[in-house]
């Protein structure tokens, strides 16, 4: 699973992290290498204790929702990749019937954003239900 991070530093070596999309979750590092690695682990740590207390995970915002809050001005936007996945159980296989027309308009528009047809199904289906 992808998550937006923003990245704040005063004097260019250590680095606060702040995950926009799971409240509470932050991370520091020195450098921006280890930066991004810290908050890996403080996400997948967060998404465990989300899971293991029968809470969701929270419902993802645009980086534009994002870029527009105050908090985050003058920050150094990231995309990390966690794989939480792990905490929701195995996959499970189904067959759907979908037609031609809009199958091919899901595969491209998951093509663009770099997702796999079944991954854009789940967040489409995640983001219906928060809705």
């Amino acid at each position: 699973m992808k998550f937006i991070v923003v990245l704040h530093t005063d004097d260019g070596q250590q680095y606060g992290v702040t995950v926009p999309d799971l409240p509470g979750c932050f991370s520091t590092g020195k450098g921006l290498d280890e930066a991004l690695q810290s908050v890996r682990e403080a996400i997948d740590f967060h998404v465990e204790t989300l899971i293991e207390d029968g809470m969701d995970i929270p419902a993802t915002s645009t980086l534009n929702a994002h870029q527009a809050n105050p908090d985050y001005a003058n920050g150094v936007w990231a995309l990390v990749d966690v794989p939480v996945e792990k905490y929701l159980g195995p996959a499970d296989k189904i067959n759907i019937t979908v037609p031609r027309m809009v199958l091919r308009r899901i595969d491209e528009y998951a093509k663009r954003h770099g997702q796999s047809r079944s991954g854009f199904m789940v967040e489409a289906a995640k983001a219906a239900m928060h809705a």
